[in-house]
């Protein structure tokens, strides 16, 4: 098209006026799908004239950089950006005469911060300078990734060197117990007056290497990888056993349990023994809440592609502050809480390719709604062999 269009002008004197008018709808087509393509873009572009004359501003770049509105056919590249650092640069390049390539921006942006990478270079037609093209591409998402991947890699890296810290403290953990129990032994066969008092003391030193054990045992647990095998499984079945093996403690801290099991449930996807370790611990949790006995609610539902697991009580409750963090690792409002608890429930439920959400007020208790995704049968279509209908 441009090559004709060229010609054309060549013999424009030669033209009548129907050919000059088509001439001109053929140059205003080209021209509005230029338009069309650099609006489409996601990159910013802005091109200039040899004079430095703003010619072009796509639709990228008056979403992604601050402008100067109006009329601003009459003012220079720099002149129309508004950010000082930016607006500084390319009038240095430009009086430079430089070409520059992906040169790193901090953008404030809509009370965000975009990461804005700048790169000015001539237009160049013919063998002949004509213009610059300034050129922005927003990388903010992909620097957030990059920072997100390196987070895990240190975490991934801290983390193994943690499991394996917590590793070697279990070792002595054991010994100690171990001669724990002989000391005792021990001291039970002496006849002297002061073996209640020795007794005691070694039932304190006990009691605490039971409890960095189970800290210990936790942590070992939410650190390594789960091998988590997964199972049509009827979501009911599961609970009723867990809730049957938590009843007696419930009822003897005056907590009334309540379920509410919905019939009939879609099966979803689990691992039985991962998922009752996730309840327990939300069971635990509710019980910790209600210290003077109160009500735990266990329900299930079918909701749209959906199976939901809700565990409710009429605790304490949390403040807005402690529920945004209590899925946090070693994050507790216990005295001796290891922080590990809703940790692990959380890696639970994304092992399960399932959601957890908390809802809670203080002195009003708390419900959690933990969403298991219902498995998309393939289906089938069944052929016909038969004669169609007339």
């Amino acid at each position: 098209m441009r090559g004709f269009i060229e010609r054309a002008l060549n013999k424009l004197d030669k033209l009548d006026s129907t050919q000059i008018r088509n001439l001109i709808h053929d140059l205003a087509s080209e021209h509005e799908q230029m338009r069309i393509v650099l609006d489409s873009m996601n990159d910013a572009v802005v091109v200039s004239d040899n004079d430095d004359y703003l010619v072009m501003v796509n639709k990228a770049a008056e979403r992604m950089l601050p402008l100067a509105q109006g009329d601003v056919s009459d003012h220079r590249l720099w002149e129309i950006i508004m950010d000082e650092d930016i607006s500084s640069f390319v009038y240095e390049t430009l009086k430079a005469q430089d070409s520059v390539w992906d040169v790193e921006f901090d953008l404030e942006h809509q009370g965000g911060t975009r990461i804005l990478l700048l790169s000015l270079f001539p237009l160049v037609r013919n063998g002949h300078v004509t213009g610059n093209v300034l050129r922005f591409e927003d990388v903010t998402e992909r620097k957030n990734k990059e920072a997100r991947l390196r987070r895990a890699e240190s975490l991934a890296s801290l983390t193994t060197l943690a499991a394996g810290v917590a590793h070697e403290i279990k070792n002595p953990l054991g010994s100690i117990g171990i001669h724990i129990q002989l000391i005792q032994k021990e001291i039970a066969s002496l006849n002297n007056p002061e073996r209640e008092r020795l007794e005691n003391y070694i039932d304190v030193v006990n009691e605490e290497v039971s409890r960095l054990n189970k800290i210990v045992v936790d942590f070992l647990f939410a650190v390594r990888p789960m091998n988590v095998e997964l199972e049509d499984q009827d979501i009911n079945s599961v609970l009723e056993e867990l809730l049957e093996f938590v009843r007696h403690e419930l009822e003897e801290n005056d907590v009334e349990l309540e379920a509410d099991l919905q019939p009939e449930l879609p099966k979803v996807q689990l691992d039985d023994k991962y998922l009752k370790q996730a309840v327990m611990n939300l069971v635990k949790n509710g019980l910790a809440a209600m210290p003077d006995g109160g009500r735990l609610r266990v329900k299930t539902r079918c909701h749209a592609d959906t199976v939901e697991l809700i565990i409710e009580d009429n605790g304490e409750g949390m403040s807005d502050e402690v529920r945004e963090k209590i899925f946090e690792p070693y994050f507790t409002t216990k005295d001796f809480g290891s922080g590990i608890g809703l940790t692990l429930v959380y890696k639970v439920m994304k092992e399960h390719k399932g959601e957890i959400n908390v809802y809670s007020e203080e002195g009003k208790g708390s419900r959690f709604v933990l969403s298991f995704p219902v498995p998309q049968r393939e289906q089938h279509l069944l052929s016909w062999r038969g004669e169609q209908e007339q």
